[in-house]
């Protein structure tokens, strides 16, 4: 990721006054702003150019915001972009499809410049984070996820089955505090505080959302998960395995 001059972001909003806006105080904030208005172009561009963010609308002609994230975190440049999803439902279920979809947050319309902002600096915040070495001499281990699922601390990849898994950033690093401490439990408010820094933009629904996307990756079954395991009324373990 590109820090400081340079940071490029692509806006994906049928709205040309939203649009506008976004462009803006995206270009205020440094960045060298691309928009379009139809998703179906959009993830043209997204799959051949790397950008730092993404701004993508829910409601787009061509492809929807939604399926375009999803598309976006399968291949091409941006699979661990910062992505933030704008949309005009404020219901649970329509965050949590937006979230699990791989978006990293979502801002609901009509929304305030301010707010904007602030949703931006939290999601670059993160990655910028996310990015930074740590300043150690030892070699990060590869962990023994579970019989046929590996983890290499250090290349930051996941193997299951002998294949790479696309994880985005909060995915490897919850389960990555999961497994080092297997079968300690783990509130939400703990994981929020470990892996989001406490970023107050994200909220304990986060990590149920982020703890989903895992299980479809990881699991056998989604539905009965055998590996990360819910402490019903606590958060979430990892299991002891023998």
């Amino acid at each position: 990721m590109t820090q400081g001059e340079g940071r490029r972001a692509l806006i994906v909003e049928d709205d040309a006054a939203i649009r506008e806006l976004l462009h803006l105080h995206l270009g205020l904030a440094g960045f060298t702003v691309e928009e379009l208005a139809n998703g179906r172009d959009a993830l043209d561009v997204a799959r051949a150019t790397a950008f730092d963010l993404l701004v993508l609308d829910v409601m787009l002609p061509g492809l929807d915001g939604i399926s375009l994230c999803r598309a976006v975190r399968t291949a091409g440049a941006n699979t661990n972009t910062p992505i933030l999803v704008l949309t005009a439902r404020d219901s649970e279920a329509d965050i949590v499809v937006g979230l699990d979809s791989g978006a990293d947050d979502y801002l609901t319309k009509p929304f305030g410049v301010r707010e904007f902002q602030a949703r931006i600096g939290a999601v670059m915040r993160r990655h910028l984070h996310a990015d930074e070495e740590p300043a150690t001499s030892a070699a990060a281990p590869v962990l023994l996820v579970a019989p046929g699922i590996t983890m290499d601390v250090d290349k930051r990849v996941v193997i299951v089955h002998d294949a790479s898994v696309d994880l985005t950033r909060q995915e490897f690093d919850l389960l990555h505090q999961l497994v080092i401490r297997r079968g300690i439990v783990f509130s939400r408010a703990r994981l929020l505080q470990t892996v989001w820094s406490g970023d107050a933009y994200v909220t304990e629904r986060t990590v149920d959302t982020v703890v989903s996307r895992l299980r479809k990756k990881l699991e056998v079954d989604p539905r009965q998960p055998a590996l990360i395991l819910t402490a019903w009324g606590v958060g979430y373990k990892f299991a002891e395995l023998d």
